[in-house]
């Protein structure tokens, strides 16, 4: 797969979802704009294919998802050759069928890790490189009003308030590099690279987002889009409250999220 010039993925993604998960998204697609992806590609939980539309300029091999509704909406999006619909435990497809796989902010919210992680081995070529990224053990101790309350000494309502998030985010797997590295190997990959990124300032950004993204959820249980008004006019406040975020450096060393290269030998 080819890159073409830059886009403005920030733009891309704050004009199609909550702010919050705008920024996050529009950093992991950066990453992808420098990284070698040799078909056939599979996208390990694509979703409704948001990211992968957005994210690179051709369409990719193969999506695979467990939900039949998200999977609905990727295919109108036409960024798939294929959509299989499968829990990643038992992927229909023969060994060694693809050179690259991703999964992107996928690993952290399935239970049965292990066997996903096995089928996504068994399905790449020998020298196929699997990429993927999750957030990490530094995601629940930065949570902002989690410290806030711990701060004011209210240890037990901070708990309460970390576990309450960390159920609306979905969140099963916050763990650390080494964790996800041992993960890995058990499965037959190696963990080429791995960096931390998006800094507890931008984890703020998310937490508030959680709560101030109310309307945008609204908007899309009536009318199916996020953001009704997808002109630069309707969001030059937004991208302008982001842009200190988006322009960090990276990669933040105490990063709460982290970017995995793996390649099976």
């Amino acid at each position: 797969m080819t890159h073409s010039t830059p886009k403005d993925l920030l733009w891309l993604n704050i004009r199609d979802l909550p702010y919050f998960r705008g920024l996050l998204r529009a950093i992991e697609g950066r990453f992808y704009q420098d990284l070698p992806m040799d078909a056939p590609i599979l996208d390990v939980g694509c979703g409704d294919g948001q990211f992968a539309e957005i994210t690179f300029d051709s369409k990719i091999d193969v999506g695979l998802d467990p939900w039949l509704q998200p999977l609905r909406e990727a295919r109108t999006r036409n960024v798939y050759d294929v959509l299989t619909y499968a829990p990643g435990q038992h992927m229909p497809y023969p060994d060694g069928t693809f050179s690259t796989a991703f999964s992107n902010s996928v690993l952290e919210h399935i239970d049965d890790l292990q066997p996903v992680l096995n089928e996504t081995s068994r399905v790449l070529k020998s020298g196929g490189v699997f990429y993927f990224c999750v957030p990490n053990h530094n995601f629940d101790p930065n949570l902002s009003i989690g410290k806030l309350l711990e701060k004011m000494r209210f240890g037990k309502l901070s708990k309460r308030y970390r576990n309450w998030f960390e159920k609306i985010a979905r969140h099963i797997n916050l763990d650390s590099p080494e964790v996800w590295t041992e993960r890995i190997e058990t499965a037959g990959m190696k963990v080429e690279k791995h960096w931390n990124y998006f800094s507890p300032k931008a984890l703020a950004y998310l937490e508030w987002g959680h709560f101030a993204g109310l309307p945008a959820y609204i908007s899309k249980k009536l009318f199916g889009e996020w953001i009704l008004v997808k002109k630069p006019w309707n969001l030059a406040l937004t991208r302008k409250y982001l842009e200190p975020i988006w322009n960090e450096s990276q990669p933040q060393e105490n990063g709460v999220c982290t970017f995995f290269i793996c390649r099976k030998p």
